[in-house]
């Protein structure tokens, strides 16, 4: 027996065609950040080099919020910092300049270092997120149920002015040690990466590379990947283009006093060239 009329019929279809966008996997609607370089290889006398930075739907597309600012370093090859310009925040992204002054690899990034934490009061759920620093005089040591996870966050992406230099490890957070450069990125040439955590090799890490231009391809068509026991990872590239690369990594190691578990992530905008 048909219990549905064919109009009812199409309501239906049409319904569940509404609700298909809220049944797709979360990661295609995850917002990744990123910054992105007008060039990732320049040349010459101070080179002048910009930069965009948001957190999107689409990698290295505009359609969410505007990139946080607040913590940008930017380390020239002798490792020193250096001091950026025309620094500016719209709705959907920040952007900022500097010249390449010396030669070698300039390290631009977005460090974060964060607790968050949520507990009980008065029976009701508080959440608070917050600086390391505020969370010892904001949330009472003894409050009921806490529960508290130590945060750090590098979104990072390379420059070279002429020669590429070494690129030295922080000893902080979660972090590339690269043993092929990010500016010496080709295709049909497998890249090297070694991750670091705290500077010792980051084991068991989960490493996703996704091709930029996903707004014009049906797939996603991402590589997951772990980095073995020496915190190494080898990535062969689809083709030429920009590429996000995002590695994570939860512990309990936190350096934080009074608190053990840790979220550590990396994010790093990279080019790879034609042959």
């Amino acid at each position: 027996m048909n219990f549905f009329s064919t109009k009812t019929s199409k309501r239906i279809c049409l319904a569940l065609a509404a609700c298909m966008p809220l049944l797709a996997p979360l990661d295609a609607l995850a917002h990744r950040q990123f910054i992105v370089p007008t060039s990732t290889v320049v040349n010459g006398k101070a080179p002048w080099v910009s930069f965009d930075a948001a957190a999107a739907t689409d990698v290295f597309f505009f359609d969410h919020v505007a990139m946080n600012l607040t913590n940008l370093v930017v380390t020239a090859a002798d490792g020193s910092i250096i001091k950026v310009e025309n620094q500016s925040t719209g709705k959907l992204r920040s952007s900022f300049d500097f010249r390449a002054e010396m030669t070698g690899t300039y390290r631009v990034a977005v460090v974060n270092d964060g607790v968050n934490a949520s507990y009980k009061e008065n029976g009701a759920t508080k959440r608070w997120r917050g600086t390391v620093e505020a969370f010892a005089k904001e949330v009472p040591a003894n409050a009921e149920e806490l529960q508290v996870s130590h945060n750090q966050g590098r979104v990072e992406t390379f420059v070279t002015n002429g020669k590429p230099s070494t690129i030295a490890a922080t000893g902080k957070g979660l972090e590339l040690s690269p043993i092929t450069h990010p500016n010496d990125l080709v295709v049909g040439e497998a890249a090297q990466f070694k991750f670091l955590i705290d500077g010792k090799p980051a084991v068991g890490a989960k490493v996703t590379v996704i091709a930029g231009g996903i707004r014009y391809r049906q797939k996603l068509d991402e590589q997951i990947l772990t980095t073995d026991s020496e915190g190494k990872v080898s990535i062969n590239w689809q083709g030429a283009g920009l590429y996000w690369l995002q590695a994570s990594l939860n512990d309990n190691k936190s350096t934080v006093p009074g608190i053990k578990d840790r979220r550590a992530s990396y994010v790093a905008t990279l080019e790879v060239m034609p042959q």
